[in-house]
């Protein structure tokens, strides 16, 4: 069915223009006459030159160069009329492309990249097929009518090597094509793996996952590794096609020239069909394995890719069914035989509550709100947000702030309404009110003022995160350290501006004056982990007082 497909639609491009194949066809006969002519046109040389008649050289010296004037208009023409049918087979798979992926049925990985760059590959791969396979039939129709007619006994010695060679060459193309395909496939799955890491870098660092995200790309760079050695190994097929059928006949007219002459072929003859061997024959076969074995396979494979689905499996994208975050019996730690920084970890936020996780630097808390934001995955339990898996709830959903903000140039209001484009202006001028941030934006006079990242403070570039996410649809949203570079008086009424907002809320607490607002608090101070209210921690928790009483003075 794949095939039929792809056989159809450059059918289908071919019939376009119904003239455009008399044309390819008439302007290929010119450009192949110095394949018929070249063996005769040296033969008759040789000849006059070897009997004194300078003339009759001349004159077959001159016709060659005729034919090769007349090729050369040839070749131009044909390259024009090449490019006439691809850009129609360009335009039919790039509207099937994108009709596919506008009428939902391909929103798997990999979609963007092939309604891009793999329609100009295969665009560019059907100009290679059509003019080397256009090529090599008529130069070796030429060849054979050539030899034929110039001495038959010479073609029984070119043609049987030349076909053996032709003949490994079209037996290994169904292998060279699956290796091709699985290659292709491969090399999607290290982008797309390599893509989503450098897309989410900043939570990736943030949440201390380099060498995890590292691991996580290796498989899929050793998958397309492996995958290139098998292509290059299959790709040695075509250098023993290219002996049997270019250098053979060769060999083959050299040790039969003895032969050949016995039966009365001159030498101007067996020169001559040298000329045909090596002039035309053998470069004939080898733009035919070099075009066909690499460019009609990558025809074949990205118009396969291309009209059917992979068998990548998309990864699944859920929308939150409510406001919520739970953590059902979870453990992690970094590694097979590294010492869990947490087990057996469990509690749900349902929307409007909002949780303080506090606790010393390294014991762990960056990692809690990557899991809850699906960029780890638990050792042990599940982590469900929204009522999903955490890995797959859609991006739209939660927002997480890391401690380092991201803020890019353009307007204040550019940057505040990334997440949610079609916000009002009124609706916008409320948040900046709500998150503390009308003196900055009073300073870059009001929300079309320029933000040049680079002459922010970390306080201001972490406002105008706070204010964009404020902004954002997404109803769970996770603090990392968000405010850490906010005075105590900034961080307060940004956290209560979320409070305010609704849904779900989770800081990690830079300052453990954070406990002090949230109604549910996390201490995080070892394998053995509290959480419950300010007040009944601090009453029945020894570890949680002398936490709070080191940090906030009293």
């Amino acid at each position: 069915m794949r095939r039929r497909a792809v056989v159809w639609i450059v059918w289908r491009a071919l019939r376009r223009e119904p003239g455009l194949a008399r044309a390819l066809a008439g302007w290929s006969v010119v450009e192949a006459l110095p394949a018929l002519v070249i063996g005769h046109a040296v033969a008759g040389a040789v000849g006059g030159f070897a009997g004194g008649d300078i003339g009759s050289a001349v004159r077959w010296l001159g016709i060659l160069a005729a034919v090769w004037a007349a090729a050369a208009i040839g070749a131009q023409r044909v390259v024009l009329v090449v490019a006439r049918v691809v850009e129609p087979f360009r335009d039919i798979v790039l509207t099937h492309v994108v009709r596919e992926s506008i009428e939902g049925a391909r929103q798997e990985e990999g979609a963007a990249a092939r309604a891009n760059l793999q329609v100009e590959v295969a665009r560019d791969a059907l100009a290679a097929v059509i003019t080397v396979v256009r090529s090599f039939l008529f130069t070796v129709a030429g060849v054979v009518i050539g030899l034929v007619t110039l001495a038959p006994e010479i073609a029984l010695l070119v043609l049987p090597p030349f076909l053996a060679g032709l003949g490994v060459f079209l037996v290994s193309l169904p292998v060279l094509a699956r290796r091709q395909r699985d290659f292709l496939i491969a090399d999607e799955r290290s982008v797309t793996a390599v893509g989503e890491i450098a897309a989410g870098l900043r939570d990736v660092v943030a949440c201390g996952a380099e060498e995890r995200m590292g691991d996580r790309a290796a498989g899929p760079v050793r998958e397309q590794a492996a995958a290139g050695r098998a292509l290059a190994a299959v790709t040695g097929m075509r250098t023993v096609a290219l002996a049997m059928g270019g250098w053979l006949p060769l060999l083959a007219v050299l040790a039969g020239t003895p032969w050949l002459l016995r039966r009365d072929v001159t030498p101007g003859d067996v020169v001559g069909a040298l000329a045909y061997v090596t002039q035309s024959l053998s470069p004939a076969l080898g733009g035919l394995v070099s075009g066909l074995g690499m460019s009609g396979v990558r025809l074949v494979v990205t118009l396969d890719r291309l009209l059917t689905p992979p068998s990548i499996p998309a990864p699944r994208r859920e929308r939150a069914l409510r406001p919520a975050i739970e953590v059902r019996e979870v453990a992690f730690a970094y590694g097979e035989h590294a010492a869990p920084l947490f087990e057996n970890l469990s509690f749900t936020l349902t929307d409007g509550e909002h949780l303080a996780v506090i606790g010393p630097s390294g014991i762990g808390k960056s990692t809690l709100a990557a899991l809850i934001a699906g960029l780890l995955v638990p050792g042990k339990g599940e982590v469900l947000a929204g009522g999903v898996d955490a890995g797959s709830l859609h991006p739209a959903d939660r927002t997480l702030i890391p401690q380092e903000a991201y803020v890019f140039r353009g307007s204040l209001l550019e940057n505040l309404r990334y997440h949610a484009p079609d916000t009002g202006v009124a609706a916008v001028a409320r948040a900046v009110g709500e998150i503390g941030l009308g003196e900055f934006a009073e300073r870059l006079g009001g929300l079309g003022g320029e933000v040049d990242p680079g002459a922010l403070s970390a306080g201001e570039r972490q406002l105008i995160a706070l204010g964009r996410a404020y902004l954002a649809p997404a109803r769970i949203t996770i603090l990392d350290e968000a405010t850490c570079h906010l005075d105590p008086a900034a961080e307060a009424r940004a956290e209560e501006a979320f409070m305010r907002r609704g849904g779900v809320l989770v800081v990690i607490a830079h300052r453990t004056t954070s406990a002090l607002r949230a109604p549910r608090v996390l201490l995080m101070d070892g394998p053995d982990l509290a959480l419950g209210t300010h007040q009944t921690l601090r009453e029945n928790n020894p570890r949680y007082a002398d936490f709070l009483d080191e940090k906030v003075p009293t």
